[in-house]
């Protein structure tokens, strides 16, 4: 069966467009597009046949299909030769388990979804492997283009420049100047892209990049190019295939350009439509307070949106004041029934402490969803019996020195309750003893 995928504009202006044309704005509106499938085609395989497919293919040595996007391809994009696909076998992370912590919680069904758990480290490698390998795929169809742009907090420019290296495509990153972590730097650096460190925040350096890349040989890689959504929906694939095609009762995740609530939402909807799930999950997005430009206009019931001037955040990936996809998020939450919720600085250092405790090792943005769902629990908007996941987007070691920072008491205006110093003592085997005693005791308070 021959499928097919275009873009087309959010607010339904009639107008297709090619996949491999460079276009990012509906031209007649100006609005963002998005990409649409044949959903009819795709209605000629069965849900039966598509579960047993992907089931088929899941981890797979047969490229590409052993990643987890590609496992997908007829839902991302159809058409792509298997050769100019650019892939590390991203996705298929793991759900864990959060037992301990959602005993502590009083949530009886939590889970982890770990994105990080990736190539670069991120969830941003499920979007850039789409978007590398279209624009792959035009470089072999004879379109002129130089380079591939981003602008970015940290965690697009690690997976864009990797993608770019492995494809062999030049790319280039606009980051704004000591706002990303050195583990997000170096990633960039190392994949050998043009560094751009602009002296702005993020929205300034979206702001130059959407002028640069006017210029058609400079392909843009942000998020509001929608090639990007259809590999992150695949994460909602993921969890249901990894609960036997179950439906989880509520999704909670970091918020900041809001791409990522549209992209999750959308593969719920693809496997509703095709008939592979009977319910869809309440959504909720977090935002840290310091950067809550759509947490302030769901208090309005989104009947206004104003951007902010986002403040300096521990969860830097998401300070961003004018979120381009949040006509998509707001949309999106309408049709889950979903929630907006925020996270003080205080509440999502000590929210990755207290969940590392238990086994995890959160970046601090998912410190923001799990602060969220501690207070969506004691309003008893979430209930004990749900079953919860949470998108844990990044791993927690490109946050080393703010980890590190925490527990030995150096994070400005952040009294953390969860500190774990070292403790430096004499080489002594009575004294060590008697220090490891100490410490089995407290443990033991503490767990009773």
């Amino acid at each position: 069966m021959s499928y097919n995928a275009w873009f087309q504009c959010i607010k339904g202006c009639p107008g297709q467009y090619s996949l491999l044309e460079i276009i990012y704005r509906c031209p007649k509106c100006g609005d963002l597009l998005e990409v649409h499938h044949d959903t009819d085609a795709l209605k000629t395989r069965a849900a039966a046949a598509w579960v047993k497919l992907f089931d088929d293919r899941l981890r797979q040595n047969s490229y590409p299909y052993g990643s987890g996007v590609w496992a997908k391809k007829e839902w991302v994009v159809p058409f792509i030769d298997n050769e100019n696909i650019v892939s590390t076998c991203e996705g298929n992370t793991n759900l864990f388990w959060a037992n301990r912590y959602g005993k502590q919680l009083h949530v009886e069904d939590l889970w982890v979804k770990q994105c990080g758990n990736s190539h670069t480290g991120s969830f941003k490698d499920l979007g850039m492997t789409v978007l590398v390998s279209v624009v792959n795929q035009m470089i072999a169809n004879g379109e002129p283009i130089d380079a591939v742009a981003c602008a970015s907090t940290g965690d697009t420019s690690a997976a864009l420049a990797a993608y770019g290296a492995a494809a062999g495509i030049p790319t280039v990153v606009f980051l704004p100047r000591d706002k990303v972590s050195p583990a997000q730097l170096v990633q960039p650096l190392a994949n050998g892209a043009l560094v751009l460190s602009l002296d702005t925040d993020f929205d300034g350096c979206m702001a130059a990049v959407q002028e640069v890349t006017k210029h058609k040989h400079i392909y843009l890689a942000n998020s509001m190019n929608s090639l990007r959504i259809e590999g992150q929906k695949t994460i909602s694939v993921e969890i249901v295939q990894q609960f036997d095609w179950e439906v989880p009762d509520w999704v909670i995740l970091p918020g900041g350009n809001l791409g990522n609530v549209s992209a999750l939402a959308k593969g719920f909807l693809m496997m509703y439509d095709l008939g592979m799930i009977s319910k869809l999950p309440r959504l909720c997005v977090a935002q840290a307070e310091n950067a809550n430009p759509l947490y302030l206009s769901y208090l309005k019931n989104f009947a206004h949106f104003e951007p902010v001037t986002a403040r300096k955040t521990l969860a830097s990936a998401i300070q961003i004041g004018n979120p381009v996809s949040v006509r998509k998020a707001i949309a999106a939450l309408q049709r889950f029934n979903g929630v907006v919720e925020q996270a003080s600085e205080s509440e999502l250092a000590e929210e990755v402490a207290r969940a590392d405790r238990t086994g995890m090792f959160n970046c601090p943005h998912t410190g923001v969803a799990l602060a969220a769902l501690r207070k969506l629990v004691e309003r008893k908007v979430i209930h004990g019996h749900e079953r919860v996941v949470v998108i844990s987007t990044a791993n927690g070691l490109k946050f080393a020195d703010q980890k590190i920072a925490y527990h030995v008491g150096r994070l400005p205006g952040i009294q953390g309750t969860q500190q774990n110093r070292p403790v430096e003592i004499a080489a002594d085997p009575r004294v060590i003893s008697e220090t490891i005693s100490r410490y089995v005791e407290r443990t033991r308070l503490l767990e009773n």
